[in-house]
């Protein structure tokens, strides 16, 4: 019997209405979003390349940077392939399993995100507000665990809500008012009480972005303490514009996540959830890897370095 009811779902269209109430800017919005994936796309794996390449980037920063720039790679390939194939062709239609591995795959990405966000936080507090006890705390085993234990965190926490969600009966017809296969319009789409899972849903979304995003902000109040006091006016300026970015980067990400996912949902936060949505699935990974990675020195010297070799191999 449970075959049949899985059977029953599976053949359910859903209906991604996207920015399809936008059809005069369908082209703009391709050309614009395509440029956006390649330069993502670019960016993200270049960081990659250096960090696993290059014997100086093998430090906890750039493990840890080069973590991020895989998850940015893998949820940002989850959600814009599929939209920009829906913009070129005007397909908009979704099987029910392809909706749930995408809602599956995207959440345990963005929330294992939200864990490593943190964890980056903490061991920038470490290196510039405890710099003789850092070498102590974060030994390679250590590295190792934080990871493993945010993509754990990422998986647990997902697992559970698409478990649930995979077993709701869904009405016809299947409109999902969003450009990918999120929680909340797929579920406005049951038949069913939807009290448990969602009350499920506001917990896990609590644990998942609130402590991380508090640690994540106490840590740089405690960085841009210790700047502060670093006497060298020059000095100071550089490394509080570096901070200052991280900060607003993790803010707009942790920020509009806590919008989307846990504010009351008023007509004003439910007619602004596509555009809070492209800021956390869209415009986080493509200014990430500028933020964090491509302005930093060493970063620079391995990318020049990079450049130089391919350069010699070419003329051989």
């Amino acid at each position: 019997m449970a075959n049949a009811d899985w059977s029953n779902k599976t053949a359910i269209e859903f209906i991604l209405l996207g920015f399809g109430n936008l059809p005069e800017l369908q082209v703009l919005l391709f050309l614009l979003f395509s440029v956006i994936y390649i330069v993502t796309m670019v960016g993200n794996i270049l960081i990659i390349i250096l960090v696993v390449t290059n014997q100086h980037l093998h430090t906890p920063m750039y493990f840890f940077l080069g973590n991020l720039s895989c998850l940015e790679t893998c949820y940002t390939s989850t959600i814009l392939p599929r939209m920009l194939a829906s913009l070129l062709t005007g397909d908009r239609t979704i099987s029910f399993r392809g909706c749930i591995v995408q809602f599956y795959i995207f959440g345990v990405l963005v929330t294992t995100e939200c864990f490593l966000l943190s964890v980056m936080s903490y061991d920038r507090y470490l290196a510039i507000c405890k710099p003789l006890r850092y070498g102590a705390h974060m030994n390679g085993r250590f590295w190792v665990l934080l990871v493993a234990g945010s993509w754990i965190n990422g998986f647990l926490a997902i697992t559970m809500t698409t478990s649930l969600m995979s077993q709701l009966p869904f009405c016809s017809p299947g409109k999902i008012d969003h450009f990918f296969c999120d929680f909340t319009p797929m579920v406005k789409l049951s038949c069913s009480d939807t009290h448990l899972i969602e009350f499920l849903v506001l917990v896990l979304s609590t644990v998942c972005s609130l402590p991380p995003f508090l640690l994540t902000v106490t840590s740089y109040v405690c960085i841009i303490t210790s700047i502060l006091r670093i006497p060298s006016t020059t000095e100071r300026q550089k490394a509080f514009s570096t901070c200052s970015s991280h900060l607003i980067a993790v803010t707009t990400f942790y920020g509009t996540l806590i919008i989307v996912y846990l504010l009351p949902k008023t007509k004003i936060l439910r007619d602004l959830n596509k555009v809070f949505s492209v800021f956390y699935t869209v415009l986080t990974p493509l200014v990430n890897p500028l933020i964090y990675s491509l302005r930093n020195k060493e970063v620079k010297k391995a990318l020049r370095k990079a450049v130089s070799k391919f350069m010699n191999f070419t003329r051989i």
